[in-house]
């Protein structure tokens, strides 16, 4: 039997290494740490009956609103708080006081907002409040889903402006 020469070890050691780390998917670990979030949101708030809508997006309306239904095209004003699902606020446009700064004032379904936003928006009706918890591919793509309270206050009909 032929001996190894001592000196290809290590580098045999790391060729194979190399191999190994090849097969293993990292986007994968990725993608089962966020769906064990939104499983863990979902179940730490069983009092939120979200339906899943095709696109992944988990959708609850927590106030019907009575006005017209947002479409395409059309100028929303709306006021938003984001979070992670571990309850962090990342951003918002109420002061932490609870009083109500100015509205966001955006075209609906015009690529101005992120894609489980704008879906969710035409979801809803003038007046309604929805929260919504949104996957990364609908959000930032960095495998961080993400939770918004939206409250649609206004509404303009007709092509959107994306502002007063």
């Amino acid at each position: 039997m032929k001996r190894i020469n001592e000196s290809l070890i290590p580098m045999l050691l790391v060729l194979l290494m190399g191999l190994m780390a090849a097969g293993c998917n990292p986007a994968k670990t990725y993608e089962e740490e966020q769906k064990e979030k939104i499983r863990n949101f979902l179940d730490s708030h069983p009092d939120l009956d979200f339906e899943l809508k095709p696109s992944g997006l988990y959708y609850f309306e927590e106030i019907t609103g009575t006005g017209d239904l947002a479409e395409t095209h059309d100028t929303a004003y709306l006021f938003y708080t984001g979070y992670l699902t571990d309850g962090y606020k990342f951003d918002t446009n109420i002061e932490t006081n609870g009083d109500l700064i100015d509205t966001l004032v955006r075209p609906v379904n015009e690529g101005w907002f992120i894609k489980g936003f704008d879906e969710a928006i035409t979801y809803m009706r003038v007046g309604g409040k929805s929260t919504v918890l949104m996957p990364s591919n609908l959000a930032y793509y960095d495998y961080t889903p993400l939770v918004f309270e939206i409250q649609l206050v206004k509404l303009v009909k007709g092509e959107g402006k994306g502002g007063r």
